[in-house]
């Protein structure tokens, strides 16, 4: 059975290796499927004729099957063992795509959208290396310069400060954050000259989020709808039938303070399950803070099962009464209780604020299955709050805009150039691309050009310049090949992510988002590499030792 690994090893083959664009590679992919090949090893195995057909091209069938049957047999010549069925294929891929050769295929392929590409095989193509192995952390030294040190920070914190954007748009939004810091910089050092982009105008008009401090503007990737590893369906055993519930009757609730309408009913978000934890969410209508809790009250009655939840977590809004003072009649009133799962209160709120949702109660129940979340926790709970205020809405007529949409960082400055067919590069390639129809007129970051910007960018420092060139570190770096030197700059990327991993899981349950945010940026200047002052430093490299990172977790600063 092909797996999401397969996936990716086939799209990197094609794009990187057979430098085909990722439109057609994705097309490719398609047709292959249908005759079920799914992965580098059946496409090797199969019978040419198999693959002719689905492809419809002699040639490119041949020749794709012929670059097929070669990863395999090179793979077959590793000292270890590798899995079968294309796996194997992760090392050798990931280290190509930062060939010379990929950053020449860079430039002939595209950022596609959701009409060529679906999001689990977008998602699935960016993935990036990850090790949390404390041991392996603590003695890394890697050598780099600022700008992906900057990168690697933002995507990493963007899991906990926006979880439920998915990993391409992090990806883009962090490189728009060091596209703009190093603008910033380039002009303070007197290498750039003249207004900015934003300075000029570019970009008014569109929504703008704040990133490591630093606001920048971006794209709604409308109709963009991604999911984790997640499953949603008609219930856990826990939850039983998923169906609305009938609110309580005027006469139950007189004694608690206004009654909600008599045809009121809870509508209620399909529950989503990840390792065993699972989550529904529930709104309401409702008038008055004593109604809250008769409400819950009867909602426990009609599921009891809620009772063996592990936490019941609820959050209202009420809109300012129309009699009473000046005061009052413009503030909306809120309220919130985690029952036991920090933060759930205030996302919630977050959530019906987005929305404009008022005289609304909302119900968060989740049973744990005994594994930590870390921000995948934040994405599900945003997704079934959004999911009941969304059915809510449709069942009263209501209308409402939702927030949580991805997005995408838009590149000012390529937009400023004008470039030809300037739809989505932005990374300095100039290359004209094919329009898409939701991104038309507008430049964005492109994921997978920050993923290879990271892939490519942490190396080992290298040997003291009057160390004996007889030295075993020496005589190392003289015999590494390029393929060494590649997989030795992604084994030392995963482990810089896994040491950010490390350092924001200790911090994310005890500082809200905007002050993960500001101290991240503290966080980077605490242990990013010394270079020189001046022009002369622009670009500089340096060592980081990943143990520093490991040292500002919470709890072991000093």
């Amino acid at each position: 059975m092909a797996t999401q690994q397969d996936l990716q090893d086939l799209i990197r083959l094609m794009t990187v290796t057979r430098k085909m664009p990722m439109l057609q590679a994705m097309t490719s992919i398609r047709a292959l499927q249908a005759v079920d090949l799914r992965s580098i090893k059946q496409i090797s195995e199969a019978p040419l004729p198999t693959v002719q057909e689905a492809l419809k091209d002699d040639k490119t069938a041949r020749a794709l099957q012929n670059a097929c049957k070669a990863v395999i047999k090179r793979n077959a010549t590793l000292s270890s063992p590798q899995p079968s069925g294309g796996g194997a294929l992760k090392r050798e891929s990931s280290i190509s795509s930062t060939s010379p050769a990929a950053k020449r295929a860079k430039n002939d392929t595209f950022m596609v959208g959701p009409m060529e590409m679906t999001p689990q095989e977008l998602e699935a193509s960016l993935e990036l290396p990850l090790c949390t192995d404390e041991d392996r952390i603590k003695e890394t030294v890697i050598e780099t310069n600022r700008a992906p040190l900057v990168l690697a920070f933002a995507v990493e914190m963007l899991r906990y400060t926006m979880p439920e954007q998915p990993l391409s748009s992090r990806l883009s939004l962090a490189q728009a954050v060091v596209s703009a810091n190093s603008r910033s910089k380039a002009v303070s050092l007197g290498l750039e000259k003249g207004p900015s982009a934003v300075q000029e105008g570019y970009g008014e008009g569109q929504p703008r989020v704040k990133v490591m401090g630093r606001e920048v503007a971006v794209l709604k990737r409308s109709g963009y709808e991604w999911k984790g590893e997640e499953k949603s369906g008609d219930g856990d055993k826990k939850e039983g039938k998923i169906e609305d519930t009938q609110a309580p009757s005027a006469t139950m609730a007189s004694t608690l303070g206004p009654a909600p309408t008599p045809t009121a009913t809870w509508s209620t978000s399909q529950p989503i399950t990840l390792k065993d934890s699972t989550f529904v969410a529930r709104a309401i209508q409702v008038t008055a803070p004593p109604q809250r809790k008769y409400l819950m009250e009867s909602l426990m009655y009609a599921h009891p099962e809620l009772k063996s939840a592990t936490h019941n977590a609820w959050a209202y809004r009420l809109k300012p009464p129309e009699n009473g003072n000046w005061l009052s009649q413009r503030i909306t009133r809120e309220e919130s209780f985690d029952d036991g799962e920090t933060g759930c209160g205030e996302l919630m709120l977050k959530v019906m604020r987005e929305a404009g949702a008022v005289d609304t109660l909302v119900v968060l129940t989740r049973w744990f299955g005994g594994t930590m979340l870390g921000p995948d926790r934040w994405r599900l709970m945003r997704n079934v709050v959004t999911s009941a205020l969304s059915e809510r809405m449709r069942k009263t007529g209501g209308s409402i805009s939702l927030g949580g949409e991805a997005l995408w960082g838009l590149d000012l400055e390529a937009m400023r150039k004008n470039q030809p067919g300037a739809t989505v590069g932005g990374y300095g390639s100039g290359k004209q691309l094919q329009p898409l129809t939701h991104v038309v007129g507008m430049h964005i970051h492109r994921p997978e050009a920050a993923r290879l910007y990271l892939l490519r960018s942490f190396g080992k420092p290298s040997p003291p310049a009057d160390e004996p060139a007889t030295s075993p570190s020496k005589k190392k770096a003289v015999h590494k090949t390029a393929k060494a030197l590649e997989a030795e700059r992604e084994e030392n990327l995963g482990l810089l992510l896994g040491a950010l991993r490390l350092l924001f899981d200790s911090w994310a349950d005890h500082l809200d988002v905007a002050e993960l945010d500001r101290r991240t940026w503290a966080w980077y200047c605490a242990i990013r590499p010394e270079v020189d002052s001046g022009p002369n430093g622009w670009g500089g490299k340096g060592a980081v030792k990943l143990v520093d990172i490991l040292k500002l977790r919470r709890g072991h600063q000093t």
